[in-house]
Order: C-alpha cells, then structure tokens, then sequence
C-alpha cells in the first residue's frame, strides 16, 4: 500500500481515536499508547534482537554514549520489528502529521538501544536537527521508541521537555524541566521530532532496551540509508507496503525513480527497457496538461 495524501491508508482506524492521538501529540510533544504489543510479541523481539546487540560493541561518542550499545538494519535482523514499522495505529498518525507536506512518507530509521549501568544523561538535543533547514510549522519526522524492558526514571527512561516542540530549547536545557517517559515493556512511545529529548540515566544494575522506529517526509534524506541496509536480495522479500515505505517508490513528482519507472520494479526479476513514466502530483499533472490545449496559443506555436 503507497502511503499518500490522497489516499487513506487506515480506513478502519476509527476517526476519534486518530484525532485524540493527533491532538495530545500536537499539545505536548508526545503520546504513549501503553501495552501496545502482548508480552509474548515482546518477548520475542527480545530474543530476536539480544544476539546482535550483544555481538555489536558499545558506542563511542559523546552524543551515541559511552555505555550504549546501538543495532541498526533491525528490519532483516529482527523481523518482529516489522510489525513494529508497519502498525497501523501508528502509521495513521504518522500519515497525518506528514501527508500534508509531501507525497508519502517513509521510514527514516530502525535502531535498538541498549542503555548499560552507569550510562550517564544524553544531551538535550531534537532530532529534526540533522536537517539544517527552517521547519516553518511543518513536522517533518515522528519518532517511535518501543519498550522492550519496562522504562523507569532509575533505569534511565528517554526523557522529554513536554511542550518544547513550541519554542526552541538551549543545549544545556534544564533537566529538572524535563521528564521520565515511563511505561510498562511492549509500551510505544511517540514524539515529534521538534520535541527536546534525551536518553536518561541509568542508575539501576541492569540494562534498559528499547527499539527506535522513525518516519519522516518522503522527500528528506533518510537518517540510514535504506538501501544498502536492505539491498535489492533482502528486500524484494518484505511486503509490498514495508517495501514502499523503505523507500522502493517514486515520490511525486518524479523524485526518487529507477530508470524512470517506480522503483519497485528494481525488485522484480529482470525485464526489457521500459519508457520513462510520469510521476507527478494531480495538481501538477493538471496544470502540464492544460498547457497543451488546443487553445493555448503559446505552447502550440512554440512561442
């Protein structure tokens, strides 16, 4: 399914839930919708994802952490997180903070963290901040952190400055201005990506895990870089609409093809050269068209 504006992706999703939703992220910064997996969904994601993370190295950075471990390319490396990309709660929302400013949406990243004992606070920082352009209003990314072990302000919950998508945040914003996104295991997470944030502290004796999924506008360059995580082998075995959201499709108007067709044919088996196709928006393809009507005199005599 091609997540798009004129199109709606969840027609059973029920309209005042979506505008509850919609509303609490607008006001605070962020929404939690508890319980959102079983415990058996959950326990599985664990499993699936503990053999990575304990065979990747802990990170080194001042903004990744010192006592962090991150696992990206979740999608082949925990197909439970699948079902996490593709919920459909959480993709009705994602479409309707982002469909009004471009074609569709897409995924902007998968990344497990695992903050270790002694793991100290992160910087304050916002994640639209890798796109170095003036936003004007617009939400171009929604973050999703998934609780794969219950979060707690002991074991160094993300914490958020609710309301901080409102007006700009200093680096060294105010901790005790801030909160602990507390929740219970299989519990998600949602926060704008105008919204201050951090990963918290862990000051317990064990490791806190959670799984990031992150969408953003289908024009923006993407946090991981989609296709060498999941080149054409891996891909062409995903769903159609995990395919698409990965980025196998073109954007309208005309951004993103494969020898001018929708790059979903790539993952297909080899075929003959096709013509270059249109992709354009209603608007757009309206507009060209109406430029060659026999009674468009300029366009008709090239002049």
């Amino acid at each position: 399914m091609h997540v798009q504006t004129n199109v709606t992706p969840f027609p059973n999703q029920r309209d005042a839930e979506l505008a509850h939703d919609i509303a609490n992220l607008e006001r605070d910064g962020y929404l939690i919708l508890a319980n959102e997996l079983t415990p058996a969904q959950t326990d599985r994601l664990a499993v699936e994802l503990d053999p990575w993370i304990a065979a990747t190295p802990r990170c080194v950075g001042d903004f990744y952490g010192w006592n962090t471990t991150r696992v990206a390319g979740l999608l082949s490396k925990a197909p439970m997180v699948q079902h996490l990309a593709l919920n459909p709660r959480i993709l009705a929302i994602a479409n309707a903070l982002m469909a009004p400013h471009c074609d569709s949406i897409q995924l902007n990243l998968t990344q497990a963290t695992r903050v270790h004992p002694g793991e100290r606070l992160q910087a304050p920082h916002r994640d639209e901040e890798m796109w170095p352009a003036e936003k004007h209003g617009a939400h171009w990314l929604l973050n999703v952190m998934w609780a794969v072990d219950d979060f707690t302000e002991e074991n160094g919950a993300t914490r958020l400055w609710p309301g901080s998508h409102h007006a700009q945040l200093p680096r060294d914003a105010d901790v005790r201005n801030s909160i602990a996104a507390e929740m219970p295991r299989g519990s998600a997470l949602l926060f704008l990506g105008s919204l201050t944030h951090m990963a918290g502290q862990n000051q317990s004796t064990h490791a806190r895990t959670g799984v990031i999924v992150s969408y953003c506008l289908g024009w923006l360059k993407t946090y991981e870089n989609q296709f060498l995580a999941y080149p054409r082998d891996v891909a062409r075995c995903f769903p159609e609409q995990l395919q698409r959201l990965i980025g196998y499709q073109m954007h309208r108007p005309n951004l993103g093809g494969w020898e001018g067709q929708d790059p979903i044919a790539y993952l297909e088996d080899e075929r003959s050269p096709q013509p270059h196709k249109d992709a354009l928006t209603p608007e757009i393809a309206a507009e060209l068209r109406s430029l060659y009507d026999d009674g468009n005199a300029r366009v008709k005599d090239g002049g």
